[in-house]
């Protein structure tokens, strides 16, 4: 059940997305827009809610719910930073606005996105890691929340894996090719 939540939260995020860039650049109606947008954070809110009271409901923990925290913390994240990119997208495609650069794939400039993404991550990380561990605690079933922890150590080593990547491009730049 969680798992086709996870599905529904994804899907609802980009509705209101979509919902509020159609707003704002076809039907010019910024305030409707402004609305939508906001609501793409009370997606996150339902999952979490969801997620808590059917593990308080005594479902024993999967790799299903642990992804569910790490879905918030991506969200949270990279949430504000998608919905921009698909801002400057419909803005160029829908309505007029001028055309997103591309990114240099190269360089120092392209190694300094690359720790900005990382940094990213890492504060996704935080905040899925303080889910996983608040909804451990508030639990407090070791064997019924053990799957969180598993999670949790995948997600980090994720994390580290990330780390080694994207700081490589500092030390060793990406020439242009």
């Amino acid at each position: 059940m969680i798992g086709w939540l996870i599905i529904a939260c994804e899907i609802g995020f980009w509705v209101f997305v979509l919902a509020g860039l159609v707003s704002r650049y076809i039907w010019k109606r910024k305030k409707l827009s402004n609305v939508l947008l906001i609501c793409t954070p009370i997606v996150d809110l339902v999952l979490l809610i969801a997620t808590v009271i059917d593990l308080h409901n005594g479902a024993v923990a999967s790799t299903v719910h642990g992804i569910a925290a790490v879905y918030i913390g991506v969200s949270v994240a990279f949430g504000h930073q998608m919905i921009s990119w698909a801002d400057k997208q419909f803005a160029f495609r829908f309505a007029g606005g001028e055309k997103p650069p591309k990114k240099k794939k190269y360089g120092r400039e392209y190694a300094k996105v690359e720790r900005l993404g990382w940094y990213r991550h890492l504060l996704a990380w935080i905040i899925g890691a303080a889910i996983l561990l608040g909804i451990i605690l508030f639990i407090n079933n070791s064997s019924q929340t053990e799957a969180l922890l598993g999670t949790l150590r995948i997600w980090s080593l994720v994390l580290v894996i990330d780390f080694v990547i994207s700081f490589s491009y500092t030390i060793f730049p990406k020439k242009e090719e």
